[in-house]
């Protein structure tokens, strides 16, 4: 009896699917989030690589499932989730980020949304191997950006949110292949 017993609970372990489906070089990410009652599943990830040979992090992007790639920057909820591999200062997030949102808007739509950049800056910290940064967009609230699950701070705007995400998704990502992996468009 005791053997059936152990066999049994040995079955029902080997049936339960993983708690992620979602990995990279050993990085797991969650299959999806929930945004105010809006599911949104993971479209794609991969590892950006900083000039090709150092494994900077590893990413996801979350949209709606029923989401073309080419309306993931419309007003529509969306996640990033960045997980990295080496310590990166808080001012270097904000030099890259307003870089990045520089490359992605013209000048005058840099300019409106400026204010909002200094304020996002804001909320960086020092991050050091093994921590996370998701920024969560929802059309309604606006972009709160997350350390280790830990909210540091919400910024309002649909402009800056797209501006932002353009780093990762948009026409001048900061590396194209990452781009189309995140977006599901490529393996």
């Amino acid at each position: 009896m005791k053997k059936f017993l152990l066999l049994l609970i040995l079955l029902l372990f080997l049936q339960v699917p993983p708690l992620f489906s979602a990995e990279i070089e050993g990085i797991y990410f969650n299959d999806d989030y929930d945004v105010n009652n809006i599911k949104l599943s993971v479209r794609g990830y991969a590892v950006f690589n900083y000039m090709l040979v150092i494994k900077a992090y590893a990413g996801a992007l979350y949209l709606p499932s029923n989401l073309s790639p080419s309306l993931a920057l419309s007003e529509t909820p969306r996640i990033i989730e960045l997980h990295y591999f080496h310590e990166i200062s808080a001012e270097d997030f904000r030099v890259s980020t307003i870089e990045m949102i520089k490359r992605n808007t013209t000048p005058e739509e840099f300019l409106k949304i400026e204010p909002t950049i200094n304020t996002f800056n804001g909320f960086y910290k020092r991050v050091k191997s093994g921590d996370r940064y998701r920024a969560e967009y929802h059309p309604l609230k606006g972009t709160t950006l997350y350390l280790n699950g830990k909210s540091l701070g919400l910024v309002k705007g649909g402009e800056f949110s797209k501006a932002f995400f353009s780093i990762w998704i948009g026409k001048k990502p900061i590396d194209k292949k990452f781009r189309d992996r995140l977006l599901g468009l490529k393996k």
